[in-house]
Protein backbone atom coordinates (compact mmCIF):
# COMPACT_ATOMS: atom_id res chain seq x y z
CA UNK A 1 0.00 0.00 0.00
CA UNK A 2 1.04 4.01 -0.57
CA UNK A 3 1.28 5.75 2.35
CA UNK A 4 -1.40 7.93 1.74
CA UNK A 5 -3.76 5.01 1.28
CA UNK A 6 -2.05 3.54 4.62
CA UNK A 7 -3.07 7.13 6.06
CA UNK A 8 -6.59 7.09 5.16
CA UNK A 9 -7.07 3.85 6.34
CA UNK A 10 -6.21 4.03 9.27
CA UNK A 11 -7.90 7.39 9.75
CA UNK A 12 -11.05 4.87 9.01
CA UNK A 13 -10.18 2.38 11.55
CA UNK A 14 -8.03 0.00 10.02
CA UNK A 15 -5.07 -1.16 12.87
CA UNK A 16 -3.25 -3.17 10.38
CA UNK A 17 -3.13 -0.40 7.78
CA UNK A 18 -1.65 1.92 11.25
CA UNK A 19 0.72 -0.76 12.22
CA UNK A 20 2.43 -0.78 9.15
CA UNK A 21 2.68 2.91 8.70
CA UNK A 22 4.30 3.07 11.99
CA UNK A 23 6.90 0.90 11.25
CA UNK A 24 7.33 2.63 8.02
CA UNK A 25 8.25 5.82 10.07
CA UNK A 26 9.34 4.30 13.65
CA UNK A 27 13.49 4.51 12.28
CA UNK A 28 13.02 7.74 11.18
CA UNK A 29 11.31 8.47 14.55
CA UNK A 30 14.25 7.36 16.71
CA UNK A 31 17.16 8.75 14.58
CA UNK A 32 15.35 12.17 15.33
CA UNK A 33 14.81 11.69 18.88
CA UNK A 34 18.71 10.09 19.23
CA UNK A 35 19.96 13.57 18.04
CA UNK A 36 17.81 15.73 19.68
CA UNK A 37 18.20 14.18 23.01
CA UNK A 38 21.27 12.91 22.69
CA UNK A 39 20.97 9.18 24.56
CA UNK A 40 19.78 6.16 23.70
CA UNK A 41 17.25 5.47 26.61
CA UNK A 42 15.19 8.88 26.21
CA UNK A 43 15.39 8.85 22.56
CA UNK A 44 13.79 5.36 23.06
CA UNK A 45 11.28 6.63 25.32
CA UNK A 46 10.47 9.59 22.99
CA UNK A 47 10.42 7.36 19.94
CA UNK A 48 7.59 5.32 22.06
CA UNK A 49 5.95 8.25 23.48
CA UNK A 50 5.56 9.95 19.56
CA UNK A 51 4.50 6.53 17.97
CA UNK A 52 1.75 6.49 20.82
CA UNK A 53 0.56 9.70 20.32
CA UNK A 54 1.08 9.19 16.20
CA UNK A 55 -1.29 6.06 16.68
CA UNK A 56 -3.86 8.00 19.05
CA UNK A 57 -4.07 11.03 16.80
CA UNK A 58 -3.88 9.40 13.19
CA UNK A 59 -7.33 10.99 13.05
CA UNK A 60 -6.25 14.43 13.45
CA UNK A 61 -3.74 14.01 10.51
CA UNK A 62 -4.71 16.41 7.34
CA UNK A 63 -2.82 16.45 4.14
CA UNK A 64 -2.64 20.35 4.62
CA UNK A 65 1.30 19.47 5.63
CA UNK A 66 3.26 16.13 4.50
CA UNK A 67 3.06 12.92 6.42
CA UNK A 68 6.46 12.69 7.38
CA UNK A 69 6.37 16.68 8.34
CA UNK A 70 3.59 16.02 10.79
CA UNK A 71 5.06 13.28 12.26
CA UNK A 72 8.23 15.21 13.10
CA UNK A 73 6.78 18.42 14.12
CA UNK A 74 5.40 15.85 16.89
CA UNK A 75 8.67 13.93 17.40
CA UNK A 76 10.10 17.14 17.90
CA UNK A 77 8.00 18.70 20.01
CA UNK A 78 8.00 16.01 22.26
CA UNK A 79 11.65 16.03 22.49
CA UNK A 80 11.70 19.73 23.22
CA UNK A 81 9.34 19.31 26.20
CA UNK A 82 11.63 15.73 27.54
CA UNK A 83 15.08 17.96 27.15
CA UNK A 84 13.88 20.28 28.72
CA UNK A 85 11.96 18.19 32.12
CA UNK A 86 15.37 16.04 32.32
CA UNK A 87 17.86 18.70 31.43
CA UNK A 88 21.20 17.04 29.54
CA UNK A 89 23.59 15.38 31.57
CA UNK A 90 26.84 14.74 30.09
CA UNK A 91 26.91 10.78 29.36
CA UNK A 92 29.75 8.66 28.50
CA UNK A 93 29.16 5.66 26.13
CA UNK A 94 30.85 2.69 25.17
CA UNK A 95 31.48 2.82 21.37
CA UNK A 96 32.63 -0.73 19.80
CA UNK A 97 34.99 0.24 16.81
CA UNK A 98 34.66 -2.18 13.61
CA UNK A 99 37.12 -2.36 11.91
CA UNK A 100 36.87 -3.52 7.93
CA UNK A 101 41.01 -3.93 7.34
CA UNK A 102 43.94 -3.12 8.75
CA UNK A 103 45.02 -0.61 6.55
CA UNK A 104 42.83 2.23 7.29
CA UNK A 105 42.35 1.90 11.25
CA UNK A 106 43.78 4.95 12.00
CA UNK A 107 41.57 6.91 9.35
CA UNK A 108 38.15 4.71 11.00
CA UNK A 109 39.44 5.78 14.14
CA UNK A 110 39.73 9.42 13.35
CA UNK A 111 36.32 9.48 11.37
CA UNK A 112 34.62 7.67 14.46
CA UNK A 113 36.28 10.67 16.96
CA UNK A 114 35.44 13.38 14.26
CA UNK A 115 31.60 12.52 14.12
CA UNK A 116 31.61 12.02 18.22
CA UNK A 117 32.89 15.72 18.00
CA UNK A 118 30.34 16.45 16.11
CA UNK A 119 27.18 15.02 17.67
CA UNK A 120 28.98 16.29 21.16
CA UNK A 121 28.80 19.85 19.37
CA UNK A 122 25.35 19.58 17.84
CA UNK A 123 24.63 18.45 21.35
CA UNK A 124 25.74 22.04 22.92
CA UNK A 125 24.07 24.21 20.98
CA UNK A 126 20.57 25.64 21.55
CA UNK A 127 17.25 23.97 21.65
CA UNK A 128 16.14 25.51 18.56
CA UNK A 129 19.49 25.46 16.84
CA UNK A 130 19.66 21.70 17.40
CA UNK A 131 16.29 21.01 16.34
CA UNK A 132 17.28 22.82 12.11
CA UNK A 133 20.46 21.22 12.20
CA UNK A 134 18.86 17.52 12.46
CA UNK A 135 15.98 17.95 10.42
CA UNK A 136 18.21 19.89 7.58
CA UNK A 137 21.49 17.71 7.96
CA UNK A 138 20.56 14.24 9.33
CA UNK A 139 16.95 14.26 8.22
CA UNK A 140 17.38 15.67 4.99
CA UNK A 141 14.61 18.20 5.51
CA UNK A 142 14.25 21.06 3.12
CA UNK A 143 14.05 25.06 4.57
CA UNK A 144 10.10 24.65 4.09
CA UNK A 145 9.75 21.21 5.42
CA UNK A 146 11.49 22.39 8.98
CA UNK A 147 9.09 25.69 8.90
CA UNK A 148 6.02 23.60 8.46
CA UNK A 149 7.37 21.03 11.16
CA UNK A 150 9.05 23.22 13.64
CA UNK A 151 5.87 25.90 12.89
CA UNK A 152 8.36 28.70 12.12
CA UNK A 153 8.51 31.20 9.74
CA UNK A 154 11.02 30.41 6.80
CA UNK A 155 13.29 33.52 7.45
CA UNK A 156 13.71 32.49 11.05
CA UNK A 157 14.65 28.78 9.52
CA UNK A 158 17.27 30.14 7.44
CA UNK A 159 18.68 32.69 10.55
CA UNK A 160 18.54 29.69 12.50
CA UNK A 161 20.79 27.37 10.56
CA UNK A 162 23.01 30.11 9.44
CA UNK A 163 23.89 30.63 12.98
CA UNK A 164 23.78 26.91 14.29
CA UNK A 165 26.77 26.20 11.10
CA UNK A 166 28.71 29.52 12.40
CA UNK A 167 28.42 27.76 16.05
CA UNK A 168 29.16 24.30 15.12
CA UNK A 169 32.32 25.62 13.33
CA UNK A 170 33.36 27.36 16.57
CA UNK A 171 32.85 24.28 18.39
CA UNK A 172 34.37 22.26 16.32
CA UNK A 173 37.86 24.85 15.86
CA UNK A 174 37.40 24.55 19.47
CA UNK A 175 37.92 20.79 19.83
CA UNK A 176 40.56 20.90 17.10
CA UNK A 177 42.83 22.97 19.40
CA UNK A 178 41.90 20.94 22.06
CA UNK A 179 39.41 23.07 23.84
CA UNK A 180 37.17 21.68 26.91
CA UNK A 181 34.94 19.19 26.33
CA UNK A 182 31.71 19.11 28.06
Amino acid sequence: MVELDLIKAAQAGDRDALVELLRGIENQVYRTAYYLLNNEQDALDASQEALIKIYTKIHTYEEKAQFRTWVQRIVTNLCIDKFRRIRPSVSIDEHELIFESKDNVEDEVLSVYASEEIREAIGKLPEHHRSVIILRYLQDFSYNEIADSLDLPLNTVKSYLFRARQQLQTLLRDYQKGGVRG
